[in-house]
């Protein structure tokens, strides 16, 4: 069965989204909805979305380099990063030298770049990048300066919306799909 959204999308943005190579997320607002929380001894948590996860892993899994680039000096960011395979630069006071850096690296013109954000310190990098995305209740500043914005809120979803539309662009989210029912009707066989 065919992935049947992708022509929800503006005809502008599956354009932009099929030559993505690396795709960036801001953390604080973008893969968290934007609190922090300490606890006694100053230990910083953070709550991340399994489907926004899961998205990051299909990216990767699909041949997409994924990398968090974010101002906070952040353990907890570092470890869902290393948890998820993805690239985590932490405590980046630059965040446009940071991604044309990686994309540098990889080879990869900064039009083939997405980056995900939600407030001022984004704006500059946004400003450079092949796809710029804002989750939904990103700061009125940024929603009205990026190519698109999400439905879904900052930690609820929002990475993952953007994590599928790259996929389908890029014509992965069939094969995806398929994959995945195949193996739970396998899965359902063995057991019966």
């Amino acid at each position: 069965m065919p992935y049947s959204h992708l022509n929800d999308y503006p005809a502008d943005i599956r354009a932009r989204a099929t030559r993505i190579a690396l795709a960036c997320f801001d953390v604080d607002g973008t893969l968290t909805d934007g609190r922090l929380f300490f606890d006694s001894q100053g230990r910083e948590l953070k709550a991340f979305h399994v489907h926004d996860g899961q998205g990051l892993v299909l990216l990767r899994k699909c041949g997409i380099t994924v990398a968090f680039v974010t101002a906070r000096a952040s353990a907890v960011a570092e470890h869902r990063a290393a948890e998820l395979g993805v690239e985590a630069h932490t405590g980046v006071s630059d965040k446009l030298s940071c991604v044309q850096a990686i994309a540098a690296r990889l080879g990869v013109g900064m039009d083939q770049v997405a980056f995900m954000g939600d407030d001022i310190p984004d704006l500059r990098v946004m400003s450079q990048v092949g796809l710029s995305v804002a989750p939904a209740g990103a700061h009125p500043w940024v929603r009205e300066r990026v190519h698109w914005r999400t439905s879904a809120t900052a930690g609820k979803g929002a990475a993952r919306e953007l994590c599928d539309l790259l996929l389908a662009a890029q014509g992965r989210a069939e094969s995806i799909l398929d994959e995945a029912t195949r193996e739970q009707g396998q899965r359902l066989e063995g057991t019966a």
